[in-house]
């Protein structure tokens, strides 16, 4: 009997995604791994087999995720030094571009990780299935094996853990290995095994959403205009200039937003251009220069205003079901933290990425404009009546102490305040720097040391703020409506800081940094950090003025 399924000629099947169908995919490159072993072939039945030792998975995803937490594929330096080429863009664009190259430098020496959120580790597998894995026969050794691989990098080095486990429903405890890792293996034909590797930082993954729309939305005009809306709302919190990937369709919510995610690291820029009745996906490049063409015009700019808000744009089409419209919309930020891998009967490759990111640099250097220098040993009220005397989108040099507090603290001090007791004396007399630390490297005062999403903190802020606390705070992106309405009732200021660079702040721009409470929350403790030459733009002010709804507006 033969037990083959052979589909008649009406079935229609076709794969979903047909990659490679054009040429519009970079061809990735591979540097072979030759201190990787554990790769053999063997035959049985008349076929050949791959056989794969659990080790070799380990070592290829601790390397991976080693190489993705510090170096960046030329294709995006390339594009971030064409911001610095262009002279359409602004002497914002400009200044963040090239702060994010020299991070991308001093990243690449392998000490500093490029971004003090070290993400979440992602593995995307295609297992032939005629690869076989050593083990398994007790649970999935291939989750396992990358599993300690990773593990190995994020304890091993100078990264950061970010996962927590959920002791009860509201009970959660740091794992303190950065595990788990979201590892999806799927089943393909043939004898080679091949990975997308990612680290996910918590800024860019919480800038992924899903829209569920009627049919009605499958109009020209009202697409745009859908998208022109959600795009302008997307904000700069998770560290533009983005790779924006949209998706319009899809059979499920599930898979709308894995495509969406696919699609941010470039990995379905092979897909055909157009569809047909098999249902396949496709880009839709037209569209893709369209909403580029509206990012530009946004005036949001490389985060403090201009034309850079996105690099490049990805749209995709799938099929749906009549009765729904799913539309996903994410990005992968500037740190565009992906490597491909594969493992054949040559060996362990992994992609190529680039170590010489200096290669990018400018000769020259870039001028903002004369930033005003503030001296943050100065009183509060002495630093408060300096800035508001300049307006939002106004360049500062900071020097001085700032105290680093995020998520747990303002909860903590929180309950605090509603027991009646009162907020310590810290966070009134400096900025307050919304950030947590990667782990510090031997010999040096401080990791890599960016700054979170501001909106975060945004419900604390007006109760703070009306005794005193929280006047002038420091962070990335925007904030609420309740945040602008405070800081003009309150005399508050809210400055923000280049996301997307913390190597650089770690190494170049922090002198001394001690904890100084709740040490028991580990990099989400209260901070006392002396800063020097630090770059911030006023962003909403005491009068009610705010950068980012100036330019949407």
């Amino acid at each position: 009997m033969d037990d083959r399924i052979i589909l008649d000629e009406g079935d229609g099947y076709r794969p979903l995604f047909q990659i490679g169908a054009t040429p519009l995919a970079e061809e990735t490159v591979y540097d072979r791994l030759d201190d990787i072993g554990g790769v053999e072939t063997l035959e049985a039945g008349g076929r050949r087999f791959l056989r794969v030792a659990p080790e070799a998975l380990a070592a290829l995803a601790q390397r991976a995720f080693h190489d993705i937490s510090h170096l960046l594929r030329a294709s995006h330096l390339r594009q971030m030094r064409s911001i610095l080429d262009d002279p359409d863009a602004t002497a914002n664009d400009r200044f963040v571009a090239l702060e994010m190259l020299k991070n991308a430098v001093i990243a690449a020496e392998g000490t500093f990780p490029m971004c003090q959120d070290t993400g979440t580790a992602i593995v995307v597998g295609k297992k032939g299935q005629q690869v076989l894995v050593d083990g398994g026969e007790d649970g999935p050794v291939d989750e396992a094996a990358l599993s300690a691989g990773i593990q190995r990098t994020y304890t091993g080095t100078n990264l950061r853990y970010s996962q927590m486990a959920p002791i009860s429903m509201f009970e959660e405890k740091n794992t303190r290995t950065n595990l788990p890792a979201q590892i999806d293996i799927a089943a393909v034909p043939g004898s080679a095994y091949e990975f997308l590797f990612v680290a996910k930082g918590g800024g860019s993954a919480n800038k992924s959403f899903l829209f569920q729309e009627t049919p009605r939305t499958l109009h020209p005009e009202r697409l745009k205009a859908f998208l022109k809306e959600k795009i302008g709302s997307l904000g700069t919190a998770a560290c533009p200039p983005y790779h924006l990937a949209i998706v319009i369709g899809g059979l499920s919510a599930e898979l709308t937003m894995k495509t969406v995610k696919m699609a941010s690291c470039r990995y379905l820029d092979g897909l055909p251009t157009s569809g047909d009745a098999s249902a396949r996906a496709f880009r839709d490049v037209a569209l893709e220069e369209e909403v580029l063409a509206i990012t530009r015009e946004l005036g949001i700019g490389a985060q403090f205003g201009g034309r850079y808000f996105c690099h490049d744009v990805r749209v995709i089409r799938l099929p749906r079901h009549g009765a729904s419209m799913p539309i996903g919309l994410g990005v992968s930020c500037s740190a565009d933290r992906q490597a491909r891998a594969k493992i054949t009967a040559d060996g362990v490759f992994l992609e190529r990425l680039e170590r010489d990111p200096a290669r990018f640099l400018p000769e020259t250097t870039v001028d903002i404009g004369a930033a005003v220098p503030i001296d943050l040993t100065r009183p509060m009220d002495e630093i408060r009546a300096i800035l508001t005397q300049h307006g939002v989108g106004t360049p500062l040099l900071l020097n001085g102490p700032m105290i680093v507090a995020r998520d747990l603290v303002h909860a903590a001090l929180a309950e605090r305040r509603a027991k009646g007791e009162p907020l310590p004396a810290y966070m009134r007399d400096h900025p307050i720097y919304y950030a947590g630390p990667a782990k510090t490297p031997d010999g040096f005062a401080s990791g890599s040391f960016g700054p979170t999403t501001a909106s975060r903190m945004d419900a604390y802020v007006p109760e703070f703020q009306t005794e005193g606390f929280s006047l002038v705070t420091l962070a990335k992106g925007n904030r609420s409506t309740g945040v602008v309405k405070s800081c003009a009732e309150n005399g508050g200021f809210y400055l923000a800081t280049i996301g997307g660079a913390a190597a650089r702040v770690g190494r170049d721009m922090i002198t001394h940094v001690e904890a100084i409470d709740f040490q028991d929350f580990g990099m989400e403790a209260v901070w006392r950090i002396e800063v020097k030459d630090f770059p911030a733009f006023i962003v909403t002010d005491d009068k009610g003025n705010d950068f980012f709804t100036l330019k949407r507006g």
